[in-house]
């Protein structure tokens, strides 16, 4: 086994999670997401786009914690929590993304064999992306990994 595989599977074993960081590329934005917390606890993996490393692994690691504290999200429900003074939303990723955005998740479950959630945010403005008012600089940091 390679180290990074092995550093992956002890910060599944000690935090519940690894958590994967992206860079931006082409027209695509950076992202990071989970891999561990469908496997230590049931509940669906969680990936964000768009913003900063740091904000992204904080807000992964509060839902990973507030799920091992016996919370559970769903998509198409609001929460508070994430980020500072706005609610955020859950889409359910949809598999054909999966092998784009999952890879090391795939390498961890074999394939497609878990879930994953897309946590949505709105503008510093309160716009969300299915608004007419979102601007595409927005947009482009927010792809549409779920079905409409």
């Amino acid at each position: 086994m390679k180290p990074n595989e092995v550093k992956a599977l002890q910060d599944i074993e000690v935090y519940g999670c690894h958590i994967l960081h992206v860079l931006a590329e082409d027209d695509s934005p950076p992202f990071c997401y989970s891999m561990g917390i469908e496997k230590c606890t049931g509940q669906p993996e969680l990936i964000i786009t768009g913003l900063k490393r740091e904000l992204t692994h904080g807000i992964i690691n509060e839902y990973n914690n507030r799920i091992k504290n016996g919370e559970t999200f769903e998509a198409d429900r609001y929460y508070d929590g994430f980020l500072k003074g706005f609610p955020v939303l859950f889409k359910k990723v949809d598999r054909l993304h999966y092998a784009e955005y999952f890879g090391w998740a795939q390498w961890l479950y074999g394939r497609d064999h878990f879930s994953a959630l897309q946590l949505i945010y709105p503008t510093t403005a309160g716009v969300w992306p299915w608004e007419a008012k979102a601007i595409d600089s927005y947009l482009k940091m927010l792809p549409r990994l779920y079905r409409v």
